[in-house]
């Protein structure tokens, strides 16, 4: 109740800012949304469990012009939904992330735990926890809890990927697809987005399955797509082939080459090869050469985090690239 008052502050504030659409799963929200914030476009949030073609009606009566379908769907359901619904009703689905064990994602052990909300985008992932056995007489003896000898992964999922499957969804009816981002770096969502993007513009699946590689995931599978999902890991841990180094925030011509100025992130030495990673091209690489601290002195190595340094590259970089090194 205590909300009602300042989200309708809020959806104002959110129109005037020129916002698109909003993401929903509450009743009231969407009444609010239609009587304070006209403007807005009504999307109905995957936790609204919309998983038939009534549902899908029913928010599209109440004003919503796209429906985020439940995590729980096959393919052929999403087909049968898509069949029953108005064309003008667009339909999302997530294709790849970290997915909840709990039904549509509405789990509250990360509230009850730790008090941050995962139904307000505050999810702790608790369930990936690494969890033990304790008796109350004896608080300070742990007791591991193993499902197999790897270790408990019961509360655990595997993360989706579904970038070789994009054309069956497509068939399906699929108008949007969605990828985790929240509490994710700038790194993940723009090596995600970046893959999917060239992918449903033309380029082979298997020029960008490597790119998925590249960030920190648990292992892949394709959800309940095809039928019911296995989604317990098999004891792997999060794995990733790159780690990102830095952002750029300018290039000047230098001699043959480029001087490039960065924010660091992660630190990397002189001679080792980047990549850089950019919208809409593949990543090229090189290895930087003649590296500079903030006062203009040459370093071997870049290794404060958030410091401004400098580098050579042999071609020009932009403003926002992203540039990253493989692991090991």
């Amino acid at each position: 109740e205590s909300d009602l008052a300042p989200l309708r502050d809020y959806l104002v504030a959110l129109e005037c800012a020129g916002v698109d659409a909003v993401i929903v799963s509450d009743l009231a929200t969407v009444q609010l949304v239609r009587s304070a914030a006209p403007g807005l476009d009504i999307h109905i949030s995957t936790q609204a469990s919309c998983t038939n073609s009534m549902a899908a009606r029913m928010w599209y009566e109440m004003g919503a012009k796209r429906v985020v379908l439940a995590r729980e769907l096959s393919l052929a359901e999403i087909a049968a939904i898509r069949a029953n619904t108005p064309e003008c009703l667009e339909l999302e689905v997530f294709v790849h992330g970290a997915m909840c064990m709990a039904y549509s994602g509405r789990c509250l052990i990360s509230n009850f735990l730790t008090g941050r909300d995962a139904n307000r985008g505050h999810c702790g992932q608790p369930c990936r926890w690494r969890w033990g056995l304790a008796e109350e007489r004896h608080p300070d003896v742990f007791y591991p809890v193993e499902e197999t000898e790897r270790g408990s992964f019961i509360m655990n999922s595997k993360d989706l990927m579904m970038l070789e499957h994009l054309d069956e969804l497509a068939a399906a009816g699929v108008d949007s697809i969605k990828s985790e981002g929240r509490v994710k770096g700038a790194y993940y969502v723009a090596t995600v987005v970046n893959a999917y993007r060239q992918v449903l513009d033309g380029a082979p699946a298997a020029d960008y399955l490597g790119e998925l590689e590249a960030v920190s995931h648990r292992p892949y599978h394709t959800g309940f797509f095809y039928g019911p999902a296995n989604q317990s890991p098999t004891g792997k841990e999060y794995s990733q082939t790159h780690d990102w180094v830095a952002v750029v925030d300018s290039c000047q011509p230098e001699g043959e080459g480029y001087r490039v100025d960065i924010n660091l992130r992660t630190r990397f030495a002189a001679g080792e090869e980047l990549e850089v990673l950019r919208p809409g091209v593949p990543a090229q690489r090189f290895f930087a050469r003649e590296l500079r601290d903030e006062d203009g002195l040459r370093c071997d190595e870049c290794v404060v985090a958030m410091r401004d340094y400098s580098l050579l590259a042999p071609f020009p970089l932009e403003r926002g690239d992203l540039l990253r090194k493989r692991r090991g």
